[in-house]
């Protein structure tokens, strides 16, 4: 969330930023949070000029009462009660329009970063890296979906029986695939020095609204209203959730978290061939990185995490590039993405495996974490994250690069988890 510091001292910018997101009527809509702002704020006013004069008032009393002025006394208390009533009406007034402050600046998406140029969609993305070499395969090369079915790895009608499409099932060599995947990007964020969390896959309402996606994603999340929980649509929710309404220490950044979850996403309005076998699922399993840094070391660390989704696709031997993210097609809490998509030689297109984001102090004032830095000042931190990696098309893109007329070679690297090298 937006600071109203920020709306009043940088209006003109911070419209001009919004407008790159292409966020709709935002010169209206900052206005208007800084109308309630200021309505607030001559509110508060007039409740403390009553709170000073009844406090006045309380000391003329007890100076009467001393002075055995009984009759002036209660004169002063009757007056003391239409002070509290009228307090009391400021205060609750003083809510409505708090209330009304916070609906409002929960609709402003994050300001993008200066180097975010302006566009409408991922085809005015900006590619900034590119390496690996695209697989030449046969002309009878097959997508993942049917050398799912013709090694009996994955099984999507079987998940349709269960549950419905979007859910598949793992089987045998499959499974194992899964699993090996989910140990390596692991394992390799520990070495790179993050601390494992297992994550709740659930949470409440105050954890969506504090990484973003409440209000904004809303009707993207599976909802279970007898408990008012909500499936995660990723790991990145409940773990920066556990700085929620904590103040850190300086010695206490970085915080470093990797953790492994299943993901859920309603993927309301997906349809056609891009969401066709692993391309686009319900639940899938990811492993997530997030960060919570001093606001100073934030774009360094996102250059850290970058360099380490880098590494993990490089080690499977994957084409891969990475864009930056126009204002168009970023996310609502995100200042600077970066996507990682991953060459599907069967297919002929690039699929998205990852983004890694910087949301400097958004997410952070949504959750009141914060720290105190050296002097002793508590400020906000800035908080990150990215997929390393998540599961579905990095597996879809294995599958198809690296089809033989033997089988399915698995990377050397999984080698080690699987304990089997190609998919027969």
């Amino acid at each position: 969330m937006l600071q109203i510091a920020t709306l009043k001292e940088q209006a003109a910018h911070v419209i001009e930023r919004l407008k790159l997101k292409n966020f709709k009527n935002a010169e209206q809509t900052v206005n208007d949070i800084l109308n309630i702002d200021n309505l607030r704020r001559e509110t508060q006013q007039k409740a403390d000029d009553l709170l000073a004069e009844g406090n006045r008032i309380a000391k003329e009393i007890g100076n009467f009462l001393q002075k055995g002025l009984k009759a002036e006394a209660e004169n002063l208390k009757t007056k003391t009660a239409q002070l509290k009533q009228e307090i009391k009406l400021l205060s609750d007034k003083l809510s409505e329009i708090e209330k009304q402050l916070d609906d409002k600046l929960v609709l402003l998406p994050n300001l993008p970063h200066s180097s975010i140029v302006a566009g409408f969609s991922a085809e005015d993305n900006e590619n900034v890296h590119q390496e690996g070499d695209i697989p030449d395969l046969p002309a009878n090369a097959q997508p993942h979906w049917d050398l799912c079915a013709k090694y009996d790895i994955v099984d999507f009608e079987l998940g349709n029986k269960i549950t419905g499409a979007g859910f598949p099932v793992y089987k045998g060599k499959g499974a194992r695939l899964q699993r090996a995947l989910i140990n390596f990007f692991l394992e390799a964020g520990i070495d790179a020095g993050y601390i494992e969390i297992q994550p709740p896959l659930m949470v409440n309402a105050a954890s969506g609204y504090g990484t973003g996606q409440l209000p904004d994603k809303d009707g993207q999340m599976y909802y279970m209203p007898v408990d008012d929980l909500y499936m995660i649509p990723t790991a990145e929710v409940p773990v920066t959730n556990i700085y929620r309404n904590v103040i850190l220490q300086a010695k206490d950044l970085p915080i470093k978290n990797v953790a492994y979850s299943g993901c859920f996403r309603r993927e309301a309005g997906s349809y056609g061939k891009d969401v066709r076998g692993l391309n686009r699922l319900h639940q899938f399993d990811k492993v997530e990185i997030v960060r919570i840094e001093k606001p100073e070391n934030s774009y360094a660390a996102l250059d850290e995490m970058v360099a380490h989704v880098s590494s993990l696709v490089r080690r499977l031997g994957l084409p891969f590039r990475i864009l930056r993210l126009c204002g168009g097609d970023m996310s609502f809490t995100s200042a600077l993405t970066y996507d990682f998509e991953v060459y599907s030689a069967a297919q002929q297109r690039w699929l998205e495996v990852s983004s890694v984001s910087n949301f400097e102090s958004f997410q952070a004032n949504r959750m009141k974490c914060r720290y105190k830095n050296e002097g002793g000042k508590t400020q906000l931190v800035h908080t990150l994250n990215g997929s390393a990696l998540a599961l579905p098309r990095i597996v879809a893109a294995l599958l198809e690069n690296n089809q033989t007329p033997e089988g399915i070679k698995v990377p050397e690297v999984l080698r080690k988890y699987t304990n089997f090298d190609i998919i027969n």
